[in-house]
């Protein structure tokens, strides 16, 4: 199985029209990858390339339109390239030779958002930077390497850099769980069957569960809720932990016993991808919601909710919002971004409740919690808010030896 791309370190490239990021794309990965075009602005909108990249293992390459792009248009693409900001973890500045503030823009968003930075100094065959230059780069504290995507030269070096500035974090991850499951326990995960449910597969956060259990050497039970109890019985040993879909969240805890462990795939993937502390703490800001608050619904997938039938409705389009109603005693205006969606503007909102994130990369998700708290907006995610609807947040916290003490992490 592929590694998701949530799990992949994101690679962007940014610069002017026409310097050669999609050229530079095809050399890195061997691939016709992008478009190319002597025609500047032929890349029109992000062109996401997942890959296996020596020397960093699995990765999203993010290739932009230009940043001096025009009209009304270009206006657009522009906008779609600067989101692109907020889900890369490595940035590659690119430009011909010259430097001046369209790169130093650059250079100056990705330092706010914590990404590594490299200067490429693209078709160094052609023309190189002078010293002037080098030096006006040298004391931004920006590493630079000079390549040629059209004869390979300086390709080796540009890997080599690239790996230096990765950060270490993202390649050595610490796991989803396996240092709550020690090597040689078992662990029983409850996977409900619903419409919702995909025919003959599991969904991505418990097939990603699955593997980090066999990757930390521990054993992962797989049943519905209706085995959970009978299983339970007859294991020998207690499991080291349960882990429940959400949406079963209520009638797993009251089957699991107290002295077991309990949590959700959803608060998994809250510490996983997110900030565990900050997720909490704004599940506790539930029980402000009044009628006529505006809440956000952000899915960092773009799938088609089903809202047919009761067992098949979708829970961040119709399940969530219909309990957040029901603590808040009215209607609320429950309006849902997906995908790279966003809004840049969060004042409006009283809350935002966020999806698992299965398909989000950890750099997406930490800057839009950092974008609700400079806005003043609590964030929580799918399993945070049931959780706490249900009364056992305390107890699905507990896994993590957090204590009583929630206090965010951002």
């Amino acid at each position: 199985m592929k590694a998701p791309k949530g799990m992949r370190l994101h690679i962007g490239l940014f610069g002017r029209r026409n310097v050669g990021k999609s050229s530079l794309l095809n050399a890195l990965t061997g691939q016709n990858v992008s478009i190319v075009s002597p025609v500047a602005g032929t890349t029109t909108d992000p062109v996401e390339k997942t890959a296996e990249f020596l020397p960093l293992g699995p990765v999203v390459f993010i290739d932009t339109a230009g940043i001096d792009d025009e009209g009304a248009l270009g206006e657009l693409r522009i906008q779609k390239s600067e989101a692109a900001y907020n889900k890369t973890e490595l940035g590659l500045v690119v430009t011909d030779g010259c430097f001046g503030d369209y790169e130093e823009k650059i250079i100056k968003t990705l330092k706010e958002r914590d990404a590594g930075v490299l200067l490429v100094f693209n078709q160094c065959d052609l023309h190189a930077p002078d010293a002037e230059t080098l030096a006006k780069v040298d004391a931004l504290g920006v590493p630079h390497v000079k390549v040629s995507a059209k004869t390979g030269e300086g390709i080796e070096d540009l890997r080599r850099a690239m790996l230096d500035l990765s950060p270490q974090d993202l390649l050595e991850s610490q796991g989803i769980l396996r240092d709550l499951v020690a090597p040689g326990k078992s662990c029983i995960l409850v996977v409900p069957i619903d419409k919702l449910a995909p025919k003959g597969r599991l969904i991505m956060p418990q097939v990603q569960t699955i593997r980090d259990l066999l990757d930390g050497h521990a054993a992962a039970i797989v049943v519905n809720e209706s085995l959970l109890g009978p299983m339970i019985a007859n294991l020998r040993e207690p499991p080291a932990l349960v882990v429940t879909d959400s949406q079963a969240f209520g009638a797993v805890s009251a089957i699991v016993p107290e002295s077991i462990p309990m949590t959700s795939f959803s608060i998994l993937f809250a510490r996983f991808k997110g900030d565990l502390f900050a997720f909490a703490e704004g599940a506790r800001h539930i029980d402000a919601l009044k009628p006529g608050d505006s809440v956000l619904i952000a899915e960092a997938c773009t799938h088609h909710g089903q809202t047919h039938s009761n067992e098949g409705e979708d829970i961040g389009r119709v399940k969530i919002p219909r309990m957040l109603q029901k603590r808040a005693g009215g209607p609320l205006n429950v309006e849902v971004s997906s995908g790279l969606e966003f809004p840049s503007d969060l004042s409006r909102y009283k809350l935002v409740v966020h999806c698992g994130a299965c398909v989000a990369n950890r750099k997406a998700v930490l800057n839009r919690i950092v974008d609700c708290k400079a806005a003043g907006v609590p964030i929580t995610n799918y399993g945070m808010a049931i959780a706490h609807h249900l009364g056992i947040l305390a107890r699905a916290m507990k896994p993590f030896n957090v204590g009583d003490t929630l206090t965010p992490g951002i």
